[in-house]
């Protein structure tokens, strides 16, 4: 029997440790991997949470980031062509995003707000799957783009910014004519009479969206419990959308009866209910030409096609109206009658750094104390 003396060597207590087999021929031949299990916990978890954080976002931001993967694919095949070496799409580097952006506004002739739109999806995508994005590679493609924002020439290339609406404005678009004519080449050949059930409903989504400076997404998903009578008029409940937080919202009476919020919604909310709502639900209902109320709620999509589609019928053209113009009509309208920004931010729900609110407050106050007022002219 042979014995470890005989080995030269001594017989000693061996820490016994989890390892993998490693081929001769790999770089890091004859090294042991040790098995952390605390490492590992944190590696699952790490990719389940990813993989759920992924999962509750909307489909259509889901699908948007997907198609900015895409392009940042289709920008690689161009940078193939041009370099003759093809890079991995993990390689996301100041160069790589900085090269992207000048890709999208030079070849693709993208508008500037389409490009930062990808430069998030991308870098969103990216570390989905796992990839290094580092802060600075973000940055210098932030910094490459701003210029770009400032070009009016690329600026024309989109659709541009949603104009602010004003009181005024909801009030044209709560008495516009009831009665639509056909489009010139339109399917449709008869006039259509906007019903009663429309027209309410419509006025109390507008007013309601501009009182609370609402979004879209959350209009659609207010129900009835979720707006409140209290003797000052209203305190509105707006849950959180893709992530956002949820806020309380005053809305007091209004002065004209066409766009007052408070007894727009009660006359809506009475309607509604008339017409065969059930209790509770959703706030605000499809109703199709012919007047007939659905049972789902309105979709996000429903909510500013009315509002643009006011708006039209109105006769307020020249300027991009979209369910968005609400929102900045707030803040804009807010500051010119004095109103705190504190109270204006906190009422749509924007965080304390957020660039496109200080956009809005600038243009709101942009006559307040103006450089020429007072100046002897």
């Amino acid at each position: 029997m042979t014995t470890a003396e005989e080995y030269g060597t001594a017989l000693e207590p061996v820490e016994v440790v989890d390892a993998e087999l490693v081929e001769d021929d790999a770089p890091d031949a004859g090294a042991v991997a040790v098995h952390d299990p605390v490492e590992a916990v944190l590696a699952a978890l790490d990719a389940d949470a990813k993989e759920h954080l992924h999962d509750i976002r909307p489909k259509k931001t889901k699908d948007g980031y997907a198609r900015d993967w895409e392009i940042w694919g289709e920008f690689h095949d161009w940078l193939a062509e041009r370099t003759g070496t093809r890079l991995p799409l993990s390689k996301v580097t100041v160069g790589t995003f900085v090269s992207f952006v000048t890709y999208l506004d030079q070849v693709v002739e993208a508008p500037p707000n389409t490009i930062e739109r990808r430069i998030t999806g991308v870098t969103a995508e990216a570390r989905r799957h796992g990839y290094t994005v580092p802060k600075e590679a973000t940055e210098a493609a932030r910094r490459t783009l701003k210029p770009l924002k400032l070009d009016k020439r690329r600026q024309q290339r989109g659709r541009g910014k949603a104009a602010a609406i004003t009181p005024k404005d909801l009030r044209k678009m709560a008495n516009a004519p009831r009665e639509r004519a056909p489009q010139p080449g339109a399917r449709r050949r008869r006039t259509i009479v906007v019903s009663d059930l429309t027209r309410l409903r419509d006025k109390a989504l507008n007013s309601l969206k501009f009182a609370v400076a609402g979004r879209n997404e959350e209009l659609s998903a207010l129900d009835d419990p979720d707006i409140g009578d209290v003797d000052e008029g209203l305190m509105v409940h707006v849950p959180s959308v893709k992530g956002r937080p949820e806020r309380d919202v005053p809305v007091t009476y209004g002065e004209d009866i066409d766009t007052c919020p408070v007894r727009c919604w009660r006359a809506y909310k009475a309607a509604k209910l008339s017409a065969g709502a059930a209790p509770g639900g959703p706030a605000f209902l499809p109703v199709d030409q012919w007047g007939n109320q659905g049972a789902k709620r309105l979709s996000p999509d429903g909510v500013g096609r009315a509002l643009a589609r006011c708006a039209k019928y109105a006769g307020l053209t020249g300027r991009r109206i979209t369910g968005h113009s609400a929102r900045r009509g707030l803040v804009t309208t807010g500051r010119k009658k004095g109103k705190r920004v504190e109270k204006l931010r906190r009422q749509g729900g924007w965080s304390p750094n957020s660039p496109v609110f200080w956009e809005y407050v600038d243009e709101g106050e942009a006559f307040e104390d103006a450089a020429t007022e007072g100046i002897g002219l």
